[in-house]
C-alpha cells in the first residue's frame, strides 16, 4: 500500500476513489489515527485532516502527510516536534473557501433569527419570544480577512452589512481595517476566520470577550483554539454575548473522537454548558462539507499525491 486515507467519511471516501484515488494503491478509514490505533504507519504516505493526533515516531517511517484541510497548523507543529526526521507535507489552500463562509452566513443568520428556538416552538405553534433580526444594516467583523474571510465580506455586503475587517496584511483595498479595540465595540457579529499561529492561540479571553459589544454575536469557523471554552461559556451565561456559532472547538482532537464513541458531554465542562445554551449552536466541523467541496478535495488531493509520486514534491507544499 503506497497511500492511506483517514477521516475519510463516506461521502469523500466515494469522491477520491472517483477521482482515482484507489488507483493509487490506498487505503482508506473513517477513522482518526488515535481512533485506528494501528501501532505503525499502513503506508508511507498518509492522508488526515485536522482530528488526527500523527505519532512522532512514525516521522522517520513516513515519505509524506497531506492534509485535506485549507489550514496545517497540526502539520506545521508536526514538523517543528520531529525536526530533521519530518516527512515532506502538503495541503490544500483552494477546495472550500466558499463552503466555509457559507456556514459562517449560516450560523449568524440561524442566530439572529433564533432558529433553534423556532424549531422548538413549532409543536405548540406559538410564537411569543421568537422576534429576531435581520442582516441589513448590521456590523460585521471579519477578523481575518484572508481566502475565506474575503468570502465573508463579500456576502456580509451581499446582505447590505457594513462590513469592517482586521489583519495584519490588508489584501482587500476597499475594505475598511481596524484594530480589535476599535471593532470589537462597534461589531454585531464577529466572524472568525484567520489563520491559527503561536501567537494567536486563545485569541478570545475573557478579556477579549468583555471588550464585545453587548449582545454580539461572536461566530468560528476557523479553529477551536481561538475561543477558549471556559471563558465563553461564561460569556454566554452572564448574557454579555447575544449567541455562538462554532464549527471547531478547543481540544477538538478528543472531543470529536470522545463524541463519536460514547455521544455523551462530561456535563460539567464548559462545552456541555454551551450545548445546552439556546442562543448557541454546535456544528461538527462541518463547514467545508458541501457536495462541490468534497469534489474540489478529492479532485485536488489525488492531483496533489500523483504529483508527489511523480516527483517527490507537492503542488502546495507545506514549508
Amino acid at each position: 500500500m503506497q497511500i492511506f486515507f483517514y477521516e475519510a467519511f463516506e461521502e469523500e471516501h466515494n469522491a477520491l476513489v472517483a477521482n482515482g484515488a484507489s488507483t493509487l494503491d490506498s487505503g482508506f478509514t473513517w477513522k482518526t489515527i488515535q481512533e485506528y490505533g494501528s501501532p505503525e504507519p499502513p503506508a508511507p504516505i498518509i492522508s488526515v485532516r485536522t482530528q488526527s493526533v500523527i505519532p512522532p515516531e512514525w516521522a522517520p517511517k513516513l515519505k509524506a502527510i497531506l492534509t485535506r484541510s485549507t489550514g496545517y497548523d497540526h502539520l506545521t507543529r508536526y514538523c517543528r516536534a520531529t525536526g530533521a526526521n519530518a516527512p515532506a507535507c502538503g495541503y490544500l489552500p483552494l477546495y472550500c473557501n466558499r463552503s466555509v463562509a457559507e456556514q459562517a452566513l449560516t450560523l449568524w443568520m440561524a442566530l439572529l433569527r433564533r432558529l433553534p428556538e423556532q424549531m422548538a416552538h413549532f409543536s405548540s405553534f406559538a410564537r411569543d419570544g421568537l422576534t429576531g433580526r435581520e442582516a441589513a444594516a448590521k456590523r460585521l467583523l471579519v477578523i481575518g480577512v484572508g481566502k475565506i474571510g474575503s468570502e465573508i465580506v463579500s456576502i456580509g455586503r451581499g446582505l447590505k452589512m457594513e462590513v469592517r475587517g482586521i489583519d495584519l496584511v490588508k489584501r482587500l483595498p476597499d475594505l475598511e481595517y481596524v484594530s480589535f479595540e476599535e471593532g470589537a465595540p462597534w461589531a454585531d457579529i464577529v466572524a472568525v476566520a484567520m489563520n491559527l499561529t503561536d501567537a494567536n492561540a486563545g485569541y478570545f479571553s475573557a478579556e477579549k470577550l468583555a471588550m464585545l459589544k453587548p449582545g454580539a454575536l461572536l461566530i468560528n469557523i476557523a479553529r477551536g483554539e481561538f475561543t477558549p471554552l471556559k471563558p465563553l461559556a461564561e460569556a454566554i451565561e452572564s448574557g454579555h454575548l447575544g449567541g455562538a456559532g462554532l464549527d471547531v472547538f478547543e481540544q477538538e482532537t478528543k472531543v470529536g473522537p470522545n463524541l463519536r464513541s460514547n455521544g455523551e458531554l462530561d456535563k460539567t465542562s464548559p462545552l456541555y454548558r454551551l450545548s445546552q445554551a439556546k442562543n448557541v449552536i454546535l456544528t461538527p466541523h462541518n463547514a467545508f462539507n458541501t457536495a462541490e467541496a468534497v469534489q474540489r478535495k478529492s479532485q485536488q488531493s489525488v492531483e496533489q499525491l500523483k504529483h508527489f509520486l511523480e516527483n517527490g514534491t507537492f503542488i502546495w507544499p507545506i514549508n
